[in-house]
């Protein structure tokens, strides 16, 4: 072997590996988003409990909880990858009617698990970034979960339905009150599941 291709080889290795740039970005992107949304969610929680819909409150308590979580891994997943979190820049919360609430949340979980997470975890596969692609495909699976537990709260408005909720606490899976044996994302055990 030539010593032009010790040398060669030599500084491949000492080479940086270069940053997923575009999966930093949507990793900071999705923590805004997932932050805000608990924050939103603990509002409307407040909302419903004063219309009464106590089912609706414990699903927005949940909910927030779960995107804390998301927020959390996403903000993991930055720092492993060499990036730092940027600053929580709060969203306005317009607050409507506990329907309306609920309407709105349908809307932004089904958009973030249809369309935002699908595409991140396209750009994070794309750059190798294999630690993005854990946390958004985990939260991806939840935010389908989310908008169909509010649809389901929705139709049960004015119905005095007070049902409780369930949280893993490793990857956010919202659940309503019922026996299983482990979360079907992480397989976390249900007796360390957060109840609402």
């Amino acid at each position: 072997m030539s010593s032009a291709a010790l040398t060669l080889g030599a500084a491949s290795a000492a080479a940086p590996a270069a940053l997923p740039t575009k999966t930093l970005a949507n990793l900071a992107s999705a923590w805004q988003g997932e932050s805000n949304a608990k924050l939103r969610y603990e509002l409307f929680a407040e909302k419903a409990e004063q219309e009464g819909e106590k089912q609706a409150a414990r699903l927005f308590r949940a909910t927030s909880k779960a995107e804390e979580i998301h927020a959390a891994k996403h903000a993991k997943a930055i720092k492993a990858l060499g990036g730092t979190l940027p600053e929580l820049v709060r969203e306005e919360v317009t607050i409507g009617s506990t329907s309306e609430n609920l309407k709105a949340s349908i809307k932004g979980e089904t958009y973030e698990g249809q369309k935002m997470y699908p595409g991140f975890i396209a750009t994070a596969e794309e750059e190798g970034a294999t630690k993005a692609v854990k946390t958004f495909d985990r939260a991806l699976q939840v935010e389908n979960d989310h908008a169909m537990l509010f649809a389901t709260t929705l139709r049960l408005i004015g119905t005095g339905a007070d049902s409780g909720f369930a949280v893993c606490p490793v990857c956010g899976l919202t659940v309503e009150d019922e026996a299983f044996e482990e979360c079907e994302i992480c397989e976390e055990d249900p007796s360390e599941f957060i109840a609402f």
